[in-house]
């Protein structure tokens, strides 16, 4: 559309659904949270499903991190402006982070795509200011802190869409938060303690790459280097299918890498014919995706220098998809690398996708990354209400600006507008959505004290 026609077509949204009743969440009588999990813990993993369980009971912070489903299931229900977007589908404050971009750049960026979908752009809002309010509240902040922090992601998110509806398509396609610049952005809102603390943290992801995974996670027996045993949350194939054919595995694995180097650039898979696979391990990942097929992948170079570590993970159908329709792509994989490579700024340079059909003839989709390269989490549970707010502003400009390449920027920030009536209504809906989490974390918990649900604590 012309950018008059945009302006109108936000404006006209804001017409039908006031920024006032972003606020609005009234759940009905009937709502199951638990029952929801419990039947998304079919398409799981059985012996993992009480680790994944286990892993919410501990907070209602870590319960909210699993409870991307019960959450789209609340979002469906409340004003929808209609204005889409590729959603990240899980946009909590945790799925953020710095990892190394090509050019080797530490970058600031979304960093988990599993549910990614088209949608309304505010369910992504939502989730990710929600999260800052139910993070606050763990970390023992004044509910007035806890407000501030909400409402300055949402004003954050607002500006920087207002600033991209301004610029270019190309500058916004360009744009990015390099991790020294989003320092520097955000330093007037920090305090000196919290930018040294971030600064300490960018030296310390320079230093998690896979030279230091491989360190970590292997070692060398008799001469051949070997995936360290932990289990549960990381298993050699040899130990973990020991009823099965592990040749067969190792050809079906196999089979998966060298089929998913055709869906990346013809220079990324010259790169990867320079290793072959070794070596193999399920690894229990994360908080929402304990329970799904991830794989740790050993490739060693075939001129005997330094290997290579790749993670495959099992892409299933994204928990958006009742709620705001089914993916374009038949190939879940696909879904999440397409949905990734369209939000962040830059991917890693492996990120491919797959099906494989496995020896008893099931059909999974995979996508493929690099296991870990630069990677870092900030310590979402030390932060102080200055840090928290200076990263809750991180994260809402960095949405803007994956939600600025896929969507209609122009319309979002005409129904955004210059006030802070978005903002405020959005800070509301986090305070709400929160005491729900809260509840909801005691249902939980409720339900693993009468044996309805099965956790195990600790892993």
């Amino acid at each position: 559309m012309t950018r008059e026609a945009s302006i109108a077509a936000g404006k006209a949204a804001r017409a039908r659904v006031p920024r006032e009743s972003q606020r609005d969440f009234s759940p009905p009588a009937e709502r199951d949270p638990v029952g929801l999990l419990l039947e998304q813990a079919a398409s799981r993993i059985p012996e993992l499903v009480p680790v994944r369980h286990g892993r919410m009971l501990l907070s209602p912070f870590t319960f909210y991190r699993g409870a991307a489903l019960p959450m789209a299931a609340d979002l469906a229900a409340t004003p929808d402006s209609g204005l889409r977007v590729q959603l990240c589908g899980d946009a909590h404050l945790a799925n953020f982070g710095v990892f190394g971009s090509p050019e080797r750049r530490l970058v600031f960026d979304v960093n988990d795509f599993d549910e990614t979908l088209p949608g309304p752009f505010e369910w992504d809002v939502k989730r990710l200011v929600a999260s800052l309010v139910v993070a606050g509240r763990e970390n023992g902040f004044t509910a007035r802190d806890t407000h501030r922090v909400a409402v300055g992601a949402a004003a954050t998110y607002r500006r920087a869409m207002r600033e991209f509806a301004a610029s270019s398509a190309m500058d916004v396609w360009y744009a990015r938060l390099d991790a020294e610049d989003a320092i520097a952005r955000f330093r007037s809102q920090m305090r000196k303690d919290a930018i040294k603390q971030s600064e300490l943290a960018l030296a310390r992801a320079r230093t998690r790459d896979s030279t230091q995974a491989v360190a970590k996670l292997t070692t060398v027996t008799g001469g051949q280097r070997r995936i360290i045993s932990d289990p549960p949350l990381i298993v050699p194939v040899e130990e973990l299918a020991a009823h099965l054919d592990v040749e067969t595995i190792y050809g079906t694995i196999c089979s998966l890498v060298s089929q998913y180097a055709g869906t990346l650039p013809p220079d990324r898979q010259h790169l990867l014919g320079r290793f072959e696979l070794t070596r193999m391990a399920r690894k229990v990942v994360g908080v929402g995706s304990v329970g799904t097929e991830a794989w740790i992948l050993l490739m060693d170079a075939t001129d005997g220098t330094g290997p290579l570590l790749l993670q495959a993970k099992q892409a299933q159908r994204s928990v958006l998809a009742a709620y705001a329709g089914e993916s374009r792509y038949d190939n879940q994989g696909e879904r999440v690398v397409s949905g990734q490579r369209l939000m962040q700024a830059a991917s890693d340079i492996f990120l491919g996708w797959q099906r494989t059909t496995a020896p008893y003839g099931s059909q999974t989709d995979y996508y493929v990354r690099q296991l870990r390269d630069w990677k870092y989490s900030a310590p979402i549970e030390q932060m102080r209400p200055a840090v928290l707010a200076g990263y809750g502003g991180m994260c809402g400009w960095t949405l803007a600006r994956a939600h600025a390449r896929s969507g209609d920027r122009i319309a979002i920030s005409a129904y955004l507008g210059s006030s802070d009536r978005f903002d405020e209504a959005i800070a509301d809906f986090g305070a709400t959505y929160a005491d729900q989490t809260e509840r909801d974390h005691a249902t939980f918990a409720e339900a693993v004290d009468s044996g309805r649900v099965q956790a195990q604590t600790g892993v």
